[in-house]
């Protein structure tokens, strides 16, 4: 018997956008007293809930989501618990998610940092902790993601890349500051200005592109083998899409 698990944030108006961007927009067009039918018009960035960035959005050349072969988006994954080892602003390295699950190459392979909580509608939720403050991987991690020749990764956070090396960095000085005096060192000395965005350039240019904001009921499959999939539309030219994601288990 499969039970199917949905790691989909919901939708609606009110879900926080990528830092900056602006808020999605939902109206009537046609309601039933006009026609029988209604009709709604949406407008909204594209990083709004669970989305798939795709290559195009970390690089010049890169491929768009109506690209991505849809063999790549489904297969053989899990998702990893790393809660209990990282907390606001921390560096994510290999050894926090390999000592925890047991991944293998060619994986589907999604971080359950527990940053999850502090989404819109969640038990603890505060969506400057969300987007601001999560923790996050670097060179260590993406260069070990290419080795295992991931098929896609996912994280339960705002941004595939540690905060402060975002645009966050800039628009939130205070906690850039915050950051660097947490580390003892300047944020340009952790986070070089060549490597702004390395977790969306780096692993992307090898096909291995990410999911942000996975959430739903991901606590029910932490650390399980099961078969994952992310179901964007098929966007000719999009450089990014929210989709469902959803774990497959077999009981």
């Amino acid at each position: 018997m499969e039970k199917v698990v949905d790691l989909s944030h919901p939708w609606n108006i009110h879900s926080p956008p990528w830092m900056g961007y602006d808020s999605p927009r939902l109206w009537y067009t046609q309601r039933h007293s006009m026609g029988g039918v209604v009709s709604q018009w949406l407008s909204t960035p594209l990083h709004v809930g669970t989305h798939l960035d795709s290559e195009m959005h970390g690089y010049s050349g890169g491929r768009d989501i109506g690209s991505v072969p849809i063999d790549r988006l489904y297969g053989d994954g899990i998702v990893v618990d790393i809660s209990n080892e990282v907390g606001p602003l921390d560096l994510i390295t290999v050894d926090h998610i390999t000592k925890n699950a047991d991944i293998r190459k060619g994986d589907i392979l999604i971080l359950h940092t527990g940053f999850h909580k502090y989404y819109q509608g969640g038990s603890a939720e505060d969506e400057e902790t969300y987007f601001c403050r999560h923790p996050g991987p670097y060179k260590e991690v993406s260069d070990w993601f290419i080795e295992m020749e991931l098929k896609w990764t996912g994280t339960d956070t705002g941004s595939g890349d540690h905060p402060m090396n975002t645009a966050i960095r800039n628009l939130r000085p205070d906690i850039c500051k915050e950051y660097e005096d947490k580390i003892g060192k300047s944020v340009d000395e952790q986070f070089p200005m060549r490597d702004y965005f390395y977790m969306h350039r780096a692993p992307f240019r090898k096909g291995i592109i990410h999911v942000e904001n996975v959430g739903g009921d991901i606590d029910q499959v932490l650390n399980k083998r099961c078969k994952i999939g992310a179901f964007p539309w098929r966007f000719e030219g999009g450089e990014g899409a929210m989709c469902r994601v959803v774990a497959f288990l077999d009981e």
